[in-house]
């Protein structure tokens, strides 16, 4: 109920949260249809990393070209940031529902364009329209299912979102296992997208506009008759009141300027909440998430998995782990609080990254060396710059995988892949004499025995980051701003989160490139120790408190860095004063 401060109910929010939805099924039906708009999210973040092995081997100047590859990723997020930017104005304008509505269609479009793309760059165009939808989708998802909830399981229901996110992911992987064999690989696992997007748009057509919004827009009546469907009757006058006087505040406020910037910046409350929120959002994507999971089976492979089914088949596994973090976050979102959990999140987050920057500066600098007896085994197909190389006994795998004149492939040798093998040229007739050898064929990573451990890292990366720092950013952006600012804010903090994301995106496979994979992790260790302070200094907790309370706290807060310490709500201090 809104206006009331539920300081009893924290230890059983997620008990209170399956109690509520399974004696209202309505309020769970706007949650997961909304939150579809996250599946949609998390399958494409997911499946372009399994598209992009099968879509180097159709596009060879794809396979070629790092930036080709990059590109492919990141235009969806180009195309994301325009959506999210341009969602925050419709959210406001329209309303949440029909930028869902508006998001699936656009989605729908791009994964037709995908599937039946002759060449890279009409590929590209379908990526561009997939980020529009997923763009728009990330923003208005989180915060409809938000407007939509009672305060007690809001942070519980929202982080269905994050749920469906990471369950999005973790279907991905098993479209993409399941289309392996098929023709046309790449095509179905990108086309098959459009489903979902059909689904929801279909399920938000029998669905309601945001009960706030159209509070905000002078429909009450609608938004009453909603209200009686979300709340219990002992409780609905109670939030009826409380959301009629906040809309009423707002509007008092704000007279007949129009929004901008520079009043955003002005007013203390938004001000507070931009820092935090945008804070967030930057730091998700910068503590590398998105590398892991744009390009989860390629890093396998720089572990020195050569196959591309197994380095889907051992992705598959941090999805899952991924999926997995997303339903204990629901369960502690509530309990524990945003906060705690961000800083639990950060702190095993940068462990994880130190792990895997470790592990990585191993593998690369202890990989098996190249032999010139097996190397003149395939003497018709020596790799040309290990010919001419003036101290050919100094070449090991790592040498000569970075031979570009032209591409060279290292053929492990058929009794242990960690002795000394041949150095190749790179291109299928060379692959198929290799595996006919029983030999496995490397172009993207060398054989290690410290593989294994950089799949623990990976592991270890998602079961801190899923819970924390993938859902609770979403969560505070939606409850951190007042309701006029909202969608506005809501799409400034969303767009924070995609141009951080390209930048990752169109940036990973070239820092590995050129510093190597062990730096490329450690740099992002060393920004989740920064996020870690960030939130220490900035990132209010707002566990259990109506989002006009959290106006309040926000209003008069001050720093508060003993985050484990219980602080007082705004109530308890005016009454306090009193």
């Amino acid at each position: 109920m809104e206006g009331v401060v539920h300081t009893g109910t924290d230890a059983s929010a997620f008990k209170e949260c399956f109690s509520l939805t399974w004696k209202n099924p309505y309020v769970l039906r706007l949650a997961f249809s909304a939150g579809i708009g996250g599946l949609l999210f998390g399958y494409d973040t997911g499946v372009i990393s399994g598209a992009l092995l099968y879509i180097r081997d159709d596009f060879k100047s794809v396979d070629r070209q790092t930036v080709l590859q990059e590109s492919i990723v990141s235009m969806a997020v180009a195309g994301a940031i325009i959506g999210a930017a341009v969602g925050g104005w419709m959210n406001d304008r329209f309303g949440r529902r029909m930028a869902i509505l508006i998001a699936d269609f656009l989605f729908f479009i791009g994964a037709v364009v995908m599937a039946s793309a002759p060449n890279p760059a009409l590929l590209i165009v379908g990526r561009v329209f997939v980020g529009l939808g997923v763009g728009m989708a990330s923003m208005t998802s989180p915060l409809y299912i938000s407007e939509a909830s009672p305060a007690k399981i809001r942070g519980a229901l929202v982080s269905t979102n994050g749920f469906l996110i990471t369950g999005g992911q973790f279907l991905s992987y098993l479209i993409n296992l399941a289309f392996t064999n098929a023709p046309g690989t790449w095509r179905w696992m990108l086309g098959i997208a459009g489903l979902p997007a059909l689904l929801q748009f279909i399920l938000m057509l029998l669905l309601p506009e945001s009960p706030r919004w159209l509070f905000r827009k002078g429909r009450e009546e609608e938004a009453k008759v909603i209200l009686r469907k979300i709340y219990p009757a002992d409780d609905v006058q109670k939030e009826i009141q409380d959301l009629k006087e906040s809309v009423e505040a707002e509007i008092r406020e704000e007279g007949s300027a129009k929004i901008n910037m520079m009043k955003l910046l002005k007013t203390k409350t938004v001000r507070r909440g931009l820092i935090a929120g945008v804070g967030l959002q930057v730091f998700q994507q910068f503590v590398g998430i998105n590398t892991v999971m744009y390009y989860s089976p390629t890093i396998v492979q720089l572990a020195g998995f050569a196959s591309n089914k197994t380095a889907l088949l051992l992705s598959l596994v941090t999805a899952g782990l991924n999926a997995l973090g997303s339903i204990v976050s629901i369960y502690f979102i509530d309990r524990t609080g945003r906060k705690k959990l961000l800083l639990i999140s950060l702190f095993g987050v940068a462990i994880s990254l130190g792990l895997l920057a470790g592990v990585f500066h191993e593998t690369t600098s202890h990989s098996p060396m190249v032999s010139r007896i097996q190397t003149s085994h395939f003497s018709n197909y020596t790799c040309p710059d290990y010919s001419s190389a003036t101290n050919p006994g100094a070449w090991d795998c790592m040498k000569c995988l970075k031979a570009s004149s032209p591409d060279c492939g290292f053929c492990a040798s058929p009794t242990d892949k960690l002795l000394p093998g041949a150095c190749l040229l790179s291109n299928d007739t060379v692959k198929d004499l290799c595996h006919d050898e029983s030999r496995l064929w490397y172009t993207r990573g060398c054989p290690s025995k410290y593989g294994w451990l950089a799949l623990v890292g990976l592991a270890l990366y998602i079961i801190f980051f899923s819970p924390g720092m993938g859902t609770a950013p979403w969560i505070v952006n939606s409850e951190i701003y007042p309701l006029r600012f909202r969608g506005v804010c809501g799409g400034i903090a969303a767009t924070a989160n995609w141009i951080s994301n390209l930048i990752v995106a169109q940036s990973f496979l070239s820092l590995t490139e050129a510093i190597g994979t062990s730096w490329t992790f450690l740099i992002f260790g060393v920004i989740s120790v920064v996020g870690l302070l960030f939130v220490i200094v900035y990132v209010p907790e707002t566990k259990g408190l109506p989002i006009e309370e959290i106006e309040k706290m926000l209003e008069t807060r001050s720093l508060h860095f003993r985050f484990w310490e219980k602080s007082q709500k705004p109530q308890e201090k005016k009454s306090q004063a009193v």
